[in-house]
């Protein structure tokens, strides 16, 4: 994982990585990516109030057709 982020990062031109998901419920793995992703000059931001699991990806679509509710309302001139 840490020789992608990095890779990906040469790339891209991107220095930061966000460490979400399922997977990184799992604190050990968690601890360990990002302790290297960090060793390689990178920033590293993780779930800490939203779960990495189901319960953000549901907050995360909640929160996406919000504002998208509010642009359509706003576009057709609706008080919200």
């Amino acid at each position: 994982m840490t020789a992608a982020c990095r890779r990906i990062c040469a790339e891209t031109g991107l220095r930061r990585v966000a460490l979400s998901g399922g997977v990184f419920q799992n604190a050990l793995l968690l601890e360990r990516v990002d302790t290297l992703i960090r060793e390689s000059g990178l920033e590293v931001y993780s779930n800490r109030s939203v779960p990495a699991n189901d319960g953000g990806i549901s907050l995360g679509q909640a929160l996406v057709a919000a504002a998208r509710s509010r642009r359509a309302a706003a576009a057709v001139g609706v008080a919200g």
